[in-house]
């Protein structure tokens, strides 16, 4: 329900409240500002409301560029975590939603970027109209200022030959901004989950554009062109009192208002806004290479079935928890590409391990590069909130999709370790499994590991402890004749596992009463790592099969994001 969302998420609804907020404030005080104050009285005269749209809009850009670094210091946010270690976990967990703050920031810029500039083309249409004319108008007259000396002029077009698209390439304004908004374009098409996903390395060296962006946007503003009245000036000629004088001047002036206006720039301010964070990413980056630098050893490597491979590693002063992930770096294939990897070994064995899927170039040259010899390995991590939560319950049911199986992995091994030890804080006593994936091709390695859990737990006398269903949801015909075929054997045909293969998408709310039925008093946590629209169905269950009786089942939802 939304009022559970709210409860469980209102420290991410703060953060949005409170950026959104700051948001609407700093356009709002500064349109006003620039569309109501004295000083831009005669530059409105020339540019009328699109100087307020321009210049509101800087303002937030400044803010948003402020933020966009802070999501991907990934170090920093480890280090919050830690030092935040007594706050509540679901505080902690909050910092897992970096990257979508971090996306929510970059939409924002891109929004501004285009309200910015389509101000602006309009402010260099009516610099360039009002240079032009030859009436005697306020815009005309103030255009002609320049005649008068240095510091007098307010519209930086002198001259009658020109056009706007030639201001917009050959001035320090109008480049950086042609460059920065290409920067930004190319930074937000290629990070698409598609491109991600199929092309990580587009997506990976086009996002280092961000260097172009920060250091045009440090630029930007120097050159210092849109300019309002002096306060000296203003205290001698008031623009309101003296505005009409100047259309209509006359040879021997003897009033208050014979004195010409005199306009300053408004100084360049970016940089203010983003030197903290630039040098805390400097910080970052710094502390990434040193990390990198610290020796890897890889103590052993399989090669699975449908090209998997499996790193098992150790490192000296690695710690790692269930559910967290590392960024791997192989100089051999490409000294600047770092792949994020959900950990696969359990907190309790004494080494870490990850598995490759080839899903790309750098996995495919990395899978190939393995099997013919053992190149050098950089790990940075781990990173992320540990899944702690799926051991408070005492009935578990995990849900794993396609590639969201992996961190089970993890959580399934710590989980019999732990049920071994006698652990006191495993409150588990049931878990319940549902894997779901198209073909079990790719995740033969964790068919495997489910097959050494099961004997184990069967040669312990716990074979009830964990329970699981494979539901196959892409299969074809050849899969289904075998499955005829085979249909009495103790083992299923498509994995080997004593559980049977399902084919088909599972009908979660026969699944929910099963376990309502079979756990009538216990309080159930359902975890899923997969998509989207999982997470409503599965919420939806969560919210129907409770009961609303304290003492009765209750099942409450919790969804890792990885």
């Amino acid at each position: 329900t939304m009022g559970n969302w709210l409860v469980n998420h209102w420290f991410s609804a703060a953060v949005l409240a409170a950026w959104l907020g700051i948001n609407i404030f700093l356009f709002t005080y500064y349109f006003l500002f620039f569309d109501r104050d004295e000083q831009y009285f005669y530059t409105r005269a020339i540019l009328g409301s699109a100087l307020a749209w321009a210049r509101a809009s800087a303002k937030c850009l400044n803010f948003n560029s402020m933020l966009i670094l802070l999501p991907v210091c990934r170090n920093l946010l480890s280090f919050l975590r830690g030092t935040c270690s007594c706050c509540r976990r679901t505080l902690r967990k909050q910092l897992d939603h970096n990257l979508t703050f971090h996306k929510l920031v970059a939409y924002a810029l891109a929004l501004l970027t285009a309200v910015h500039t389509i101000a602006h083309l309009f402010n260099l249409e009516r610099y360039n109209q009002s240079q032009q004319a030859t009436d005697s108008s306020l815009p005309a007259v103030l255009s002609k200022m320049h005649l008068q000396g240095s510091n007098k002029w307010l519209n930086p077009i002198h001259s009658n030959q020109t056009t706007v698209e030639y201001v917009a390439f050959t001035t320090i304004p109008g480049l950086t901004g042609v460059i920065i908004t290409l920067a930004l374009i190319l930074m937000v098409t290629s990070s698409t989950e598609f491109i991600r996903r199929n092309y990580f390395e587009l997506f990976w060296y086009t996002h280092h554009l961000f260097l172009v962006y920060f250091a045009g946007l440090v630029i930007h503003g120097i050159a210092g062109l849109v300019r309002g009245q002096t306060e000296p000036s203003m205290a001698e000629v008031p623009p309101q009192h003296c505005a009409e004088y100047l259309t209509q001047r006359d040879q021997n002036c003897t009033h208050d208002c014979c004195k010409d206006p005199e306009f300053g720039s408004i100084p360049a301010e970016s940089w203010k806004w983003v030197l903290a964070p630039i040098i805390l990413y400097v910080f970052e980056r710094i502390l990434r290479v040193w990390r990198a630098q610290q020796k890897v050893m890889v103590t052993k490597v399989v090669m699975h079935p449908a090209r998997v491979l499996e790193l098992q590693m150790q490192k000296k002063g690695f710690c790692m928890e269930v559910g967290q992930y590392i960024f791997v770096n192989c100089p051999a294939i490409s000294p600047l590409e770092w792949h994020p990897f959900t950990l696969t070994s359990a907190p309790e064995e004494d080494f870490f391990s990850i598995h490759i899927r080839a899903a790309g170039d750098w996995t495919e040259r990395l899978i190939d590069t393995f099997q013919l010899e053992m190149p050098r390995i950089e790990v940075d991590g781990p990173f992320g909130t540990a899944s702690e939560d799926v051991f408070q319950y005492e009935v578990a049911m995990l849900v794993g999709a396609g590639i969201g199986v992996t961190p089970f992995a993890s959580i399934l091994k710590s989980i019999w370790y732990k049920f071994q030890q006698a652990d006191q804080a495993l409150k588990t006593k049931k878990i319940y499994f549902y894997w779901l994936c198209r073909d079990t091709g790719a995740f033969a390695w964790f068919n495997d590991l489910l097959a050494s859990l099961e004997q184990k737990m069967a040669e312990s006398g716990k074979a009830d402890f964990l329970t699981y269903r494979l539901f196959l949801t892409g299969w074809d015909t050849s899969i289904a004749n075998n499955v005829a075929l085979h249909f009495d054997t103790a083992t299923d045909t498509v994995t080997g596992l004593r559980h049977k293969t399902i084919f088909g998408r599972p009908m979660w709310n026969m699944e929910f009463a099963a376990v309502a039925a079979a756990h009538p008093r216990s309080v159930v946590g359902v975890f899923l790592c997969g998509p989207e629209a999982l997470a409503k169905s599965l919420q939806k269950s969560c919210h129907q099969h409770s009961s609303l009786d304290p003492r009765k089942v209750k099942f409450y939802f919790n969804k890792e994001n990885f």
